[in-house]
């Protein structure tokens, strides 16, 4: 709020002092002494001003907030009704100076709240006409009864909006609008609101998403189609939501990867009583029927059929599609 600020501490609202001059010609430091003499009434300190020599040119009229300024306010920026009013008075009835008042509120607010544990939040994506771009953004809140409020999730789909027309890149917040809505959401709700994961996936072919049904947590799948194949990858996006993987093929985990979980699993067998060469068979047979089968995509049984694994769900069910890249969001997932 812009304020006017007396030599012995008195701070005023801008508009009332400027008002205040355009009434009796008095210099602003003359009305801000004015207004301190009078306790901050407007009316005595016109009177004040009066006896100071200067003519009043009109009597100070209150500025009438209606229910409908209010409320215009309210459904314009999505700040609570009272926040809307006090914002109102201290603009002096100016929508726009209004509309200023509160974005500063909100920002004061969102550092305030900003070193806020959050615990709770929603997915949200947006998908181009083609189908083959996809903003996604995990926009987190300290709980869920917040994450949970429609205006929270209308906010986070403003911002995967955003992000399908722009690269969210290092830093999501820099992108423009985003920092707004985010501090809008502070300014709204009075918990800490933060981009917690963003991205924008292109693809020259095809694009699979699925968010669960309580929107926290979504996959993107790009897709080299078959004949068909949409709906089938599209069941693969829900599975890999449900299991999320570490990598799509089996050549993708690094031998690193392999050794440590080869170490661990022989230390087990180890630790059952086994024989060191004994140990190192059973860790190696473990290894591939239990880690690989749970942190690769293509190698996990499928969801639908067990008996099944996505590789072979896909190359029944999908005619011919084949998974290009994948990419898991989750609330607390950072």
């Amino acid at each position: 709020m812009k304020t006017a600020v007396g030599a012995s501490g008195g701070d005023f609202p801008e508009w009332i002092v400027n008002r205040l001059t355009e009434l009796t010609g008095a210099s602003h430091s003359e009305v801000i002494g004015a207004l301190l003499v009078a306790n901050h009434d407007p009316k005595q300190a016109i009177e004040i001003l009066k006896e100071m020599g200067y003519e009043a040119q009109g009597e100070w009229q209150e500025m009438e907030i209606t229910a409908a300024m209010v409320k215009q306010l309210r459904d314009e920026t999505d700040a609570p009704m009272m926040e809307c009013k006090v914002a109102l008075t201290e603009a002096g009835g100016d929508m726009t100076k209004a509309k200023a008042l509160l974005r500063e509120k909100g920002k004061a607010a969102a550092a305030k709240r900003a070193d806020r544990t959050t615990a709770a939040g929603v997915v949200a994506m947006s998908t181009s006409a083609d189908g083959k771009t996809v903003g996604a953004v995990v926009l987190e809140s300290e709980t869920d009864f917040v994450s949970k409020n429609p205006e929270f999730v209308a906010i986070a789909q403003k911002i995967a909006d955003i992000f399908l027309a722009n690269d969210p890149g290092s830093d999501p917040t820099s992108v423009a609008g985003v920092k707004d809505l985010a501090e809008s959401g502070v300014a709204l709700f009075r918990e800490n609101v933060r981009v917690a994961k963003a991205v924008r996936i292109t693809s020259a072919n095809s694009i699979a998403t699925y968010v669960h049904h309580d929107n926290t947590k979504g996959s993107i799948i790009t897709f080299s189609a078959g004949d068909g194949s949409d709906e089938a990858v599209r069941k693969v996006a829900v599975h890999a939501t449900a299991f999320p993987p570490e990598v799509i093929r089996k050549d993708q985990l690094s031998q690193d990867r392999l050794n440590a979980e080869l170490a661990i699993e022989k230390q087990r067998a180890l630790n059952e009583g086994k024989a060191e060469q004994m140990a190192e068979n059973i860790a190696k047979g473990r290894v591939n029927k239990e880690f690989v089968k749970s942190a690769v995509l293509l190698e996990q049984p499928f969801y639908m059929d067990t008996a099944r694994s996505v590789s072979q769900y896909l190359e029944q069910e999908g005619k011919g599609a084949t998974i290009d890249g994948f990419v898991y969001l989750a609330v607390g997932q950072n």
